[in-house]
């Protein structure tokens, strides 16, 4: 298990922060020291190859002196022997075949393998540094092996100062860094603690307070300006089904009282049977009139959970001409003008029953809301080629004051304020949402605009099937 280990770990964001930025912070400053310290060993080790390098080339200046005058030699180098004799300096001289010739007195005994005796280079044996080189045949000697060589203490007790000093400072980084990431942790998480503590005390009853801003543009400023947002447009959500659940209350029980009080009174005394037909018959209206409630808020239902889709083509030409012709008995009897205009066939992606209540639901609007001799006209408008095709009911009725423009689609809004269902043009105030919610679901959008006394037209758009 590659991450075993953390599971193990508290699961508070802060202490991970920490150990994350611990341990890469120990991993850069630990690889950094060692680095260090490699760079200084080969350095020192550099320097002291330069040394013996001087070294061996003073050795053949005098063996090219003196030749193989192994007395003359020793003397020669017996002062840099002495000099150099707290550093344990030493030469040893070979033959081309590793025989040794001659070593001076203070050269320590050293295993080398035969193979590295003969063999040029630098290498290290027990505490000491040895430097081999062959030297070529010169006017006085046959070619030759020259090793010299000196004690690493120096380098080593340098070495081990540095190492010192840098596990001293590993140590307190070791012990500063997760306590500065503890407490820079705490800093950056400081904002979520916030933002917790105040989701924890939000209630669907109560959803005004808000996330502070820090005014930083950080992606935690970022998180509570999306908060936020949610926040916002789930109290709207929230206070419109409190609306509407309201609303839909009160629209059902207005009917259901009258239904139960019609009963009453009729069971107060005996009837006659044409009495009690027509009782009988109020209370069927009642109930249509309850249904078609129903069935509408069961529509609305559907297209919030998404369930409203197009389920084939439906030819919204011939839509609007039926539904023209089922209301142009209504437009004569209320002696208003319905006039169509209807292009080539034209074809759209839907479902028939629900883009029928929307034409319905548009014409009977404009025609209940037109007075006597006025005009209204039903236009589907698709140019050749076009994307998208627009469907235009216009009236030129009383119009819509500018201040209800804004709330027309909303659920159970009456822009004449009348919550009265005797009233000719009293309605269940769902007719728009309808029409809105089963025009976005088949992608389409859907708008009205109005002046107050002239009349209002509404514009419905929709992708052609293709």
């Amino acid at each position: 298990m590659r991450f075993g280990l953390l599971k193990h770990l508290p699961p508070t964001l802060r202490f991970r922060l920490t150990f994350w930025n611990t341990v890469v912070i120990l991993v850069l400053v630990g690889g950094a020291l060692w680095s260090v310290r490699e760079l200084v060993r080969w350095t020192l080790i550099s320097e002291l190859n330069a040394g013996l390098i001087e070294d061996v080339k003073d050795v053949q200046l005098i063996i090219d002196h003196f030749g193989l005058n192994w007395e003359e030699v020793a003397a020669d180098l017996e002062p840099k022997i002495i000099s150099n004799s707290d550093r344990g300096w030493f030469v040893r001289v070979f033959s081309s075949s590793g025989e040794l010739l001659w070593s001076s007195s203070n050269a320590p005994e050293l295993k080398i393998p035969a193979a590295q005796a003969v063999k040029p280079g630098s290498y290290d044996r027990a505490n000491y540094h040895l430097l081999q080189r062959s030297l070529p045949e010169g006017k006085r000697a046959p070619p030759l092996i020259v090793r010299v060589g000196v004690r690493r203490d120096q380098v080593d007790e340098d070495l081990w100062r540095l190492t010192k000093w840098m596990l001293a400072a590993f140590a307190i980084i070791l012990v500063a860094a997760p306590v500065s990431g503890y407490w820079l942790a705490g800093r950056a998480t400081r904002p979520l603690a916030t933002i917790l503590n105040t989701t924890a005390r939000l209630h669907p009853a109560n959803l005004s307070e808000r996330l502070p801003l820090r005014g930083s543009g950080d992606e935690l400023d970022q998180l509570s300006a999306t908060l936020n947002g949610m926040l916002d447009r789930l109290a709207v959500h929230l206070e419109q089904q409190r609306a509407f659940v309201a609303n839909a209350a009160h629209e059902l029980r207005s009917p259901l009282t009258a239904m139960r009080t019609s009963l009453e009174v009729a069971l107060e005394r005996e009837r006659s049977p044409a009495e009690y037909r027509e009782l009988l018959a109020d209370l069927i209206e009642e109930c249509i009139s309850l249904s078609n409630l129903i069935n509408h808020l069961l529509l609305l239902a559907e297209g919030d959970a998404g369930l409203l889709h197009a389920d084939g083509q439906v030819r919204l030409d011939e839509l609007v001409r039926r539904a023209a012709d089922m209301f142009q008995g209504i437009a004569e009897q209320r002696g208003i003008s319905l006039q169509v205009q209807l292009p080539h066939a034209v074809s759209i992606r839907g479902n028939r029953v629900h883009l029928r209540e929307v034409i319905h639901n548009l014409l009977d609007n404009a025609l209940k809301f037109t007075p006597e001799r006025g005009t209204v006209s039903v236009e589907v408008n698709a140019p050749p080629g076009a994307s998208r095709v627009q469907l235009f009911v216009r009236d030129t009725g009383s119009g819509i004051p500018p201040e209800d423009l804004p709330h027309v689609f909303e659920r159970f809004y009456r822009a004449d304020k009348s919550r009265q269902r005797t009233q000719p043009t009293g309605g269940s105030g769902l007719g728009l949402s309808i029409c809105q919610a089963i025009v976005h679901a088949y992608g389409g959008e859907i708008s009205l605009a109005s002046t107050l006394g002239k009349g209002t037209t509404v514009t419905v758009s929709l992708p052609i099937s293709g």
